[in-house]
């Protein structure tokens, strides 16, 4: 399967004749170092007469530079205590708008690497492929799968070239499969269709594939899961699939993630429906998944070694009608514990907890086993840390090794940055069943927004509805886990997800910060 990712080229020659305009990225032209002085003039000149330089994109002509035009992009101070890596990549981003709308088709990106952010121009790029990513539904109707024709990226010496571009290939290409299964519609991306594009995607890579389709199965092994699909089940485009992928590095293994994906192709709330307008968006509720996809395409690409990773995508719609699951049902997930409904809503933690049971019967034969789910899951995440971060939340096992705090400074590398919360006894209380008919309750019937501890609580209920609780520090097995809900990261509807969290994943277990 061809991606159609945006090619990616490296030169040492800011003055290549391969390109048709120059998009600098840096915090300040007196900064520039020696190889570019050719840059400093022109814009000197510019600043001479319009001291807002440095503000906002501008645009030069310059005789002798490719495609005679110099596209500037400050990224403003890079040095303040509120200031990240992020300054890099918002500036290249708003850059490449700027050249494609100047009618550039060969930008070369010059970001010289900056003393306090080493990753910076590999940050620029990712920035500029962003914006750069064309949706799938229009890849499949446009004759160029592509915005530019090349994007360029400059580099100080020969030696660096390689690298960079194989990297900004590699992670590009795994938040291109998240926006295409996170970001396209409800039907393009249908949990059928999702299953047909990821078989082909790892189609002879060192990815293996296996998907569950058969219904008896479903309810068999992911009884939770099976109760959120009963209603899609009725519309066969629309039926359920888990998709089990794994990755195994060459030689002796040293680690093991085992990642769960919440993949929910389309929420209408369910018997609870999302009313008065709030459904609208509701098709980015697979992000989860997404995520699990795009990682193992990381994997695929850049083959780290020691590493195995297993993922499991959940991918089901929470549809409504007369078959649909509702609240007040009981019933037993695949570790044996009697749940509750409260509210059809919280589907999320449905399909997931039965395949977060199967990783932890997984993980007790792995080495060095970390358990994951990622989430699109509460709007709580939005309300408590903002639209941009994701939050990361650890077992006691994972905590002791301090893993959310790893993830945290994983993610300040490449601009992927994450808020640590922590699971309280008061999120198990939460979920402990109210009366002697269920051991656990789901959910309330309130929206997490309006919930205490509203993200964190369903955390909780992972844990217990698939027995990792009895895998805690009390036991003679402990199992590390963490909940990441990226609810608030994935990206903005309207607009083109943002890959959330793959870089610090990659940064963590593949490149180190």
């Amino acid at each position: 399967m061809s991606l159609s990712v945006q090619p990616v080229q490296w030169t040492t020659d800011y003055k290549d004749p391969n390109y048709d305009g120059i998009l600098l990225v840096t915090q300040n032209i007196d900064s520039l170092p020696k190889e570019l002085e050719g840059l400093k003039d022109p814009l000197q000149d510019y600043g001479a007469v319009d001291s807002g330089l440095g503000e906002e994109v501008v645009v030069l002509k310059v005789p002798n530079l490719p495609g005679n035009r110099l596209v500037f992009a400050p990224t403003g101070p890079v040095n303040r205590d509120y200031d990240d890596v992020r300054r890099f990549s918002d500036a290249a981003g708003n850059g490449i708008k700027r050249a494609i709308k100047a009618g550039i088709q060969r930008p070369l990106l010059v970001c010289p690497p900056h003393s306090s952010y080493k990753r910076s121009t590999l940050v620029a790029a990712l920035g500029a492929l962003q914006v750069l990513y064309m949706p799938l539904e229009l890849r499949e109707v446009k004759p160029s799968p592509h915005k530019v024709a090349v994007l360029g990226v400059w580099v100080k010496e020969q030696s660096q070239g390689e690298q960079v571009t194989e990297l900004t290939s590699a992670l590009e290409s795994g938040r291109f499969v998240y926006r295409d299964i996170g970001g396209s519609d409800p039907e393009r991306m249908a949990a059928p269709r999702v299953a047909e594009y990821v078989k082909e995607l790892f189609k002879n890579s060192p990815v293996q594939v296996k998907v569950v389709s058969d219904l008896s199965t479903l309810e068999k092994e992911y009884p939770c899961l099976a109760a959120v699909n009963r209603c899609a089940n009725t519309i066969p485009r629309h039926q359920a699939r888990v998709i089990n992928l794994e990755y195994c590095g060459e030689g002796p293994i040293q680690q093991t993630l085992l990642v769960v994906g919440k993949g929910i192709t389309y929420d209408t709330g369910g018997a609870d429906i999302k009313a008065g307008g709030v459904m609208a968006g509701m098709h980015r509720d697979k992000c989860g998944s997404a995520a699990v996809a795009g990682f193992f395409q990381i994997l695929a690409k850049l083959k780290p070694k020691h590493l195995k990773a297993v993922g499991a995508m959940a991918m089901v719609r929470n549809s409504v009608g007369s078959d649909c699951y509702v609240a007040d049902e009981l019933i037993v997930s695949r570790a044996g514990r009697r749940v509750r409904v409260g509210n059809t809503d919280a589907e999320g933690r449905m399909v997931m907890v039965d395949l977060l049971c199967e990783m932890k019967e997984k993980a007790l034969n792995e080495v060095s086993p970390h358990l994951f789910t990622i989430a699109t899951l509460t709007g709580h995440a939005i309300r408590a840390m903002g639209p941009n971060y994701s939050i990361i939340m650890d077992n006691g096992a994972a905590h002791r090794s301090e893993n959310a705090l790893q993830w945290q400074k994983a993610g300040e590398v490449l601009g992927d940055l994450f808020e640590v919360s922590t699971i309280r006894r008061e999120d198990y209380d939460f979920h402990k069943g109210k009366s002697e008919y269920e051991d656990i309750l789901q959910s309330n019937n309130l929206p997490s927004s309006a919930t205490p501890r509203g993200h964190q609580t369903p955390a909780a209920f992972l844990i217990m509805a698939s027995g990792l609780d009895k895998h805690g520090v009390d036991s003679d097995r402990p199992l590390p886990y963490s909940h990441i809900d990226i609810a608030g990261s994935s990206g903005p509807f309207p607009g083109v997800p943002t890959g959330a969290p793959l870089l610090a994943m990659a940064t963590k277990y593949i490149l180190q910060p």
